[in-house]
């Protein structure tokens, strides 16, 4: 039996928590009598953090855990990754931009791949972050030579091996799809639904994105091009 576990970063996120767990465990529910809701809150200070609390207190799928201040992104969820329970892996972010409805679109993907990478069909958070966004991973697969269309797609589904092969260093979230491949997983792109967000604001600039994101990329290319390889004579050992 499959237990999946969601894993989701929370940075004053207080108007969408509630939203949230509600909408993932009435589709978590349609398919898993076994899942978990892992929520990090990465050092909220506009109250997110009372309310992660009491909704944990009184659902027992509901997990918290709170950074002692912010971290970002790729902590959380290498936090989240630490103590999942599921053999099925979910990402998302917390401002329901993507549906946990699409769990179910990506699920058949994993008889023949260890990970299935959201690809958001349409972009409803303005012609910047398209632009942003395109530009990006265009430069980012040119320097890593990989294919990923939208590596920054917060849904992601993995097989819990995946996730266990990860070694992360800040700023590595961008590349979650390619560090699986560099591990020698199999990972596909599948289209999912995107939405603009409701309540609150994002905490990812244009620029501030652009940038770090494409000097991470270099060291993305000196990781796949020093990967070790090699094969004990006699055994299927690597």
């Amino acid at each position: 039996m499959n237990r999946i576990s969601v894993i989701a970063p929370v940075y004053n996120e207080k108007d969408n928590i509630v939203r949230f767990i509600t909408q993932v465990e009435e589709s978590l529910k349609k398919g898993f009598s076994s899942y978990e809701i892992i929520l990090v809150d990465d050092g909220s200070t506009d109250g997110s953090r009372e309310i992660l609390d009491r909704e944990s207190s009184k659902n027992g799928h509901v997990r918290v855990f709170h950074f002692t201040k912010n971290n970002g992104q790729t902590a959380a969820l290498a936090a989240g990754f630490k103590v999942a329970t599921g053999n099925l892996v979910v990402t998302m972010d917390s401002d329901l931009q993507t549906t946990p409805e699409d769990i179910y679109t990506l699920l058949p993907y994993l008889d023949k791949y260890d990970m299935v990478n959201g690809k958001r069909e349409t972009r409803e958070d303005g012609i910047k972050r398209k632009i942003s966004s395109f530009v990006g991973n265009s430069i980012r697969n040119l320097i890593t030579g990989d294919n990923i269309q939208d590596t920054g797609c917060p849904l992601k589904l993995f097989k819990k091996e995946v996730t266990d092969s990860y070694y992360l260093y800040e700023g590595m979230h961008r590349f979650l799809p390619t560090l699986a491949k560099i591990n020698g997983f199999k990972v596909i792109e599948v289209p999912v639904r995107h939405y603009d967000r409701e309540f609150g604001t994002s905490k990812y600039g244009v620029w501030n994105r652009l940038f770090k994101g494409l000097k991470d990329a270099f060291a993305v290319r000196w990781m796949k091009k020093r990967k070790l390889k090699y094969v004990i004579e006699g055994t299927d050992t690597k």
